[in-house]
């Protein structure tokens, strides 16, 4: 693969009232072919009451529904004065899966 898309799918809830739902997304490869989904996990209140600073579990998985990867993100702080607690995604590898991060 030598480029990836990410398309966010929109909820029709989320665009006609602002309700923040949990965001999906297709990733494709340069011809457009969706080769992986991913599914953000967390709670409602997070979802709305902390916006884009919110912590969640994200969830990739492959055509057969595989998990390949999952990327953790606990909320923290987002003040320059604080640049040890400044927002970071943790990846977590899954035994038997073969993922390259370049």
């Amino acid at each position: 693969i030598d480029q990836v898309l990410i398309h966010q799918k929109v909820e029709l809830l989320e665009a006609f009232i602002g309700f923040e739902t949990n965001n999906q997304y297709e990733i494709k490869n340069s011809l457009g072919q969706k080769i992986y989904k991913a599914k953000e996990k967390n709670d409602c209140c997070t979802r709305n009451c902390c916006g884009s600073l919110r912590s969640f579990d994200m969830k990739i998985t492959d055509n057969m529904d595989r998990e390949v990867i999952r990327l953790i993100r606990p909320f923290r702080c987002v003040s320059c004065c604080c640049p040890c607690c400044l927002q970071e995604v943790c990846p977590k590898h899954l035994p038997g899966v073969s993922v390259w991060l370049k």
